[in-house]
């Protein structure tokens, strides 16, 4: 725990949580061990930079030809001959990834990469509208501040919650949470407050889906951790920052550079086909080029490719640990549509709108208000740049059908959309996100497996801490790498997350006393 004389806070939250690294050696000692990190999205960079800076080979294998993972962007060319870069979408960079962003000082101190927007704001089809902007960042007057100005709280709304039933918000632990709600749906928790449903759309299914999964499928006890993460838990606020330039150029591309003079081989366009045990110790680490020897193997993938690649290597870990890992569900598909348009959308437009009750429109970017290489088109044409988000889209969904069907809920929450004329799209499907099914936490991979030279690093691990999303997926990456340069005596990093706790001692005491047992939304 950070506090007097102890490590300085990353942020502006004086209670953030330092978890100090097992002391040990500032690098290896003697020959160097090998290690090969299989996935170089956000995890896998986090793992290989870690160990790398202590000295460790490192060899990056990523089946892509980009970096990022999900975050990864790649050159396309637009009807006009004009070079730009497409990805799978837009990502908020909130100030509590304390984790991230300390991936991202290594190339940049001060973070200049990152711009920040002026407000999260949300907008229903009603035509109510919340924001964060004007709302204090410090618990419990966020909450507070939230209701006395969202014009989605009525009198009588506020009459007919259920305070009893929100309890569990008051006092999460990552744990504790999971004890309590993870047998109960986000859907029927949601139920059981009372919320107004507009109310209801935007304070709570907009973080519902920020985990690309229908509420109805979604553990409460992931949606609570995550309200605990942005506003309850942490004195951050929910404005956020996003990249100056596209991902590659603004992250990945400055990050690769490092790896590079650190000696990490980056093998793009490599898939792994198998990895199993060595004769001699460590693992063979098989590709289309042929198979590696390695010490250690860092498992940063995401759901799909780590169920694939355990299956396809059957003595990696034991019966039990494989049984969990060929359990792991995919979330829905998602769309990512991104539109370069003849003219620009109105002055007064967010760079980033959160919507509900449009249909399958969850979010608009304006990526021409704050992306650099957008904002020159934009400058050049006289356009403009949006992208649209639908998240969990039915696996039914017929893709033409849907990627037209958010092109006329644009028009809606954007009138003058309608006369402008499309010069160039690109749609994105995806189905590679994880999904956090009721009742699946103990289920999970951690970062340990059964074979302690083997460790598992993404968003979709249980790490036990207050992490989500990215920062779940940075998090996890360290924890890797720690794990393995324990093993040779070496210290690992240190890690932030927000406090794991509620932060207030009376109110825990309440949730303590009041709220429901394990197992139940409450009443």
């Amino acid at each position: 725990m950070s506090g007097r004389g102890g490590p300085r806070p990353p942020g502006r939250d004086r209670r953030a949580r330092a978890l100090p690294a097992r002391p040990g050696r500032e690098r290896v000692a003697g020959e160097p061990p090998a290690v090969a990190v299989i996935g170089g999205g956000i995890a896998g960079l986090a793992a290989a930079t870690v160990l790398a800076e202590r000295g460790v080979r490192v060899v990056l294998h990523e089946r892509e030809p980009v970096l990022g993972g999900r975050v990864s962007g790649w050159p396309v060319t637009l009807p006009d001959g004009t070079s730009a870069t497409m990805s799978r979408g837009f990502h908020a960079f909130f100030r509590q990834y304390y984790n991230l962003r300390g991936l991202l000082r290594r190339c940049d101190p001060t973070l200049g990469m990152l711009t920040g927007l002026p407000d999260y704001p949300l907008r229903h089809s009603s035509g109510l509208s919340d924001g964060f902007r004007r709302i204090p960042r410090t618990p419990p007057l966020s909450a507070l501040g939230f209701v006395a100005l969202s014009p989605s709280f009525g009198l009588r709304d506020l009459l007919a919650l259920r305070p009893a039933a929100a309890l569990p918000l008051l006092d999460v632990s990552t744990r504790g949470v999971h004890a309590r709600l993870d047998d109960v749906s986000a859907h029927d928790f949601l139920d059981t407050l009372g919320f107004p449903a507009t109310a209801r759309h935007l304070a709570f299914e907009v973080f519902s889906r920020s985990f690309f999964a229908d509420p109805r499928e979604l553990s409460a006890a992931e949606m609570a951790l995550m309200f605990h993460i942005y506003f309850l838990g942490s004195s951050e606020g929910l404005l956020f920052d996003v990249p100056r330039e596209p991902f590659p150029q603004a992250l990945w591309d400055p990050l690769a550079g490092r790896l590079a003079r650190l000696g990490t081989e980056i093998r793009t366009s490599t898939p792994v086909r198998s990895v199993r045990p060595a004769p001699s110790g460590g693992h063979l680490v098989a590709d289309d080029t042929g198979v590696r020897s390695y010490d250690a193997v860092v498992l940063a993938l995401d759901t799909s490719g780590l169920r694939e690649l355990v299956g396809r290597s059957p003595e990696l870990g034991d019966a039990a640990w494989r049984d969990r890992v060929a359990g792991l569900r995919n979330a829905p598909p998602f769309l990512v549509s991104r539109l370069w348009l003849d003219r620009p959308v109105a002055s007064g437009r967010p760079g980033f709108l959160g919507t509900s009750g449009y249909g399958s429109l969850d979010n608009v970017s304006v990526l021409s208000r704050w992306e650099g290489e957008a904002a020159r088109w934009a400058a050049r044409s006289g356009g403009s740049v949006v992208e649209l988000h639908a998240y969990a889209v039915p696996a039914t969904a017929v893709r033409e059908v849907e990627e037209k069907r958010l092109v006329d809920q644009l028009h809606q929450v954007y009138p003058e959309t309608r006369r402008a004329r499309v010069v160039a799209a690109r749609h994105e499907w995806r189905q590679d996100c994880p999904l956090f099914t009721v009742g699946g936490y103990r289920d999970r991979p951690t970062v340990r497996t059964p074979d302690p030279s083997v460790v598992v690093a993404g968003d979709l691990v249980r790490t036990d801490l207050p992490v989500a999303l990215m920062e779940r997926a940075a998090t996890s990456g360290f924890l890797a790498a720690n794990a393995l340069l324990e093993r040779w005596g070496v210290r690992g990093e240190t890690l932030w997350t927000v406090p794991d706790r509620g932060r207030s001692a009376p109110l825990r005491a309440l949730a303590r006393r009041f709220a429901p047992p394990p197992g139940g939304g409450g009443e």
